[in-house]
């Protein structure tokens, strides 16, 4: 158990001991909005209702009767503070370096199997900025996660069959002779997806074309089924590269197109037990009775969609795990798709809590994103824009660096832009993606915070942190701040897993990088008094530390040098 939290269970239980009852849960001391006033507060409005006492009188008894070696108690009207004083800093700091990496990990996910599907991309298709919402959103869920103590299944499920399949098929036979002349032929498909579509407007015979190639594919033979799997194979291939680009790895992967004949038999099971009905041809969910409408299994040309070969997925996925939540990543327009889903499953019998990880859309500062328009940032070309230009100042700050830690700082500050980016606000919030702004070494950025991590370094590197140090002689109002503000972080950890929003996090690690740059063009630290210089070392290695954790549950990297 963590310094911060083990003081909230040992204060409850003094003030309880005091009370003869069991009046205060650990969880009633909130933060207080200003630092100067504690590092905890504890409201007593609900309490002194308890005990039928006035709550600025019980604030000032408590004071009187509290004591406690690790903080120091105030009553300013109805609320009772604590605050720290050096023992809880030098435990806290020493909690930091001891736990390291690890610090900030809890354990109440410990035994239970998370599955966390995400990066459910269309196979020939771009990948765009709103994909990069996704995969960041999700990979970060699947650390913190993990940080939490569970045993975590990051997947992806990549949709390669369907409608979308076949009018890339169509356009690239179409328009290859006008499409661009790239090397990477997956990235080549998201062109022709983007021709077809505006070509097959009001274009019936096209349509019918097109119609025809899904169910050729469907058949898994002949000259459409070998094509779907050669442009499949180029999609796959370039969805790799940008996964290694971004850092990104998988457990497992499903594919749609693996589970259309299983999701096929499954249907007809369900008919057969009423869980689905025939209606004009196709083959229907009706959840109207559960207020979710109804829901088109299989169309009545015999095709399916989209919950056929999800269901046979759920049905696989809980075969091979013992699952205790199953965790689905995808963009808000699908949320009544998977109350429906997760109904089905239901009454097919399954126990397991399934929850829809909604997220906003990803606009440009004109107008939304639309793969099917091509009014989109392309992923590829929005990296490679970023990359060389972040490229371009390191040479000009470090000309004499090697080629290879010029590419991979660069590497490393592109994808901590664009996964930052996609961090920095809720899920429940739209972004209107900016690039000049993006870029900032200042303000809500991740550069302004990787910056931070390397002066840490550097000012650790000029001098010997590893002595002992004497934490009490840390004095000044913004030490005490920083040693408070590096106290929540394992409760920050915690919040964001159980809110499942990483923005917590993105947001304080930028409150304490704020905090340490305050600090360290106030303070003076390595040309301070020996002892006080140590301490002060001491707690920039925490503060280090912490950054660092932090953005690595971001999928971030910390950089010693920039």
């Amino acid at each position: 158990m963590n310094f911060l939290a083990s003081l909230r269970q040992s204060v409850a239980k003094s003030i309880n001991i005091y009370l003869e009852a069991e009046y205060v849960d650990p969880a009633d001391f909130v933060y207080p909005p200003d630092n100067n006033k504690g590092d905890l507060t504890l409201p007593l409005f609900s309490l002194s209702a308890k005990l039928e006492k006035n709550p600025v009188e019980l604030a000032k008894e408590l004071e009187l009767n509290i004591v406690s070696k690790f903080f120091s108690l105030s009553a300013t009207g109805p609320y009772l503070n604590f605050k720290f004083n050096s023992l809880s800093a030098e435990r806290i700091l020493l909690g930091i370096e001891q736990d390291g990496d690890n610090y900030g990990f809890l354990t109440f996910g410990a035994g239970r199997e998370v599955m966390i599907e995400y990066s459910n991309i269309n196979s020939h298709k771009e990948y765009h900025l709103g994909h990069l919402r996704n995969i960041a959103y999700g990979d970060a869920i699947a650390k913190i996660y993990a940080a939490s103590g569970y045993k975590v299944w990051p997947v992806s499920y990549i949709n390669d069959f369907g409608i979308h399949v076949a009018k890339t098929i169509w356009g690239w036979r179409q328009f290859k002779a006008d499409l661009p002349a790239d090397s990477d032929k997956g990235f080549v498909l998201g062109q022709a997806y983007v021709k077809a579509v505006n070509a097959l407007k009001d274009n019936q015979i096209g349509e019918k074309e097109v119609s025809a190639i899904m169910q050729s594919i469907e058949t898994m033979k002949g000259d459409d089924f070998k094509d779907w799997q050669e442009t499949r194979a180029w999609s796959l291939d370039y969805f790799a590269k940008i996964y290694a680009e971004l850092d990104i790895h998988f457990k497992e992967y499903y594919f749609e197109s693996e589970y259309i004949v299983a999701g096929k038999k499954l249907v007809a099971e369900l008919l057969e037990k009423g869980i689905l009905k025939k209606s004009e041809g196709a083959i229907i969910a009706d959840l109207e009775q559960y207020g979710l409408g109804v829901l088109v299994v299989l169309r009545s040309d015999g095709t399916a969609t989209y919950p056929v070969a999800d269901l046979a997925l759920a049905q696989e996925k809980f075969k091979r795990h013992d699952l205790f939540k199953s965790l689905y990543v995808v963009d808000k327009r699908q949320s009544l798709y998977f109350r429906q889903l997760f109904k089905i499953l239901e009454l097919m019998g399954y126990k397991a809590e399934m929850t829809h990880l909604p997220y906003e859309f990803v606009k440009l500062p004109n107008g939304m994103m639309s793969s099917r328009s091509g009014n989109t940032i392309i992923y590829r070309d929005l990296y490679i824009q970023i990359f060389d230009k972040i490229k371009s100042e390191i040479l000009n700050r470090h000309a004499d660096w090697e080629e290879t830690k010029v590419v991979d700082t660069a590497n490393s500050i592109s994808v901590g832009i664009l996964k930052f980016e996609m961090l920095k606000v809720g899920a429940d919030k739209i972004i209107t993606f900016d690039i000049n702004e993006a870029m900032l070494t200042s303000g809500y950025t991740s550069v302004y915070l990787q910056y931070a991590g390397a002066r840490l370094q550097s000012i650790l590197r000029k001098a010997d942190s590893s002595k002992s140090a004497d934490i009490s002689l840390l004095s000044h109002a913004k030490e005490s701040f920083l040693v408070s503000n590096l106290s929540r972080y394992p409760e920050i950890v915690e919040k964001a897993q159980t809110e499942n929003d990483p923005s917590i996090i993105a947001k304080y690690l930028f409150e304490l990088t704020q905090l340490f740059n305050d600090y360290y063009h106030e303070v003076n630290i390595l040309n301070a008094e020996e002892g006080i210089k140590l301490a002060r070392l001491k707690l920039l290695e925490g503060v280090k530390q912490v950054l660092s954790n932090g953005l690595s549950l971001l999928g971030i990297a910390f950089l010693e040098e920039i």
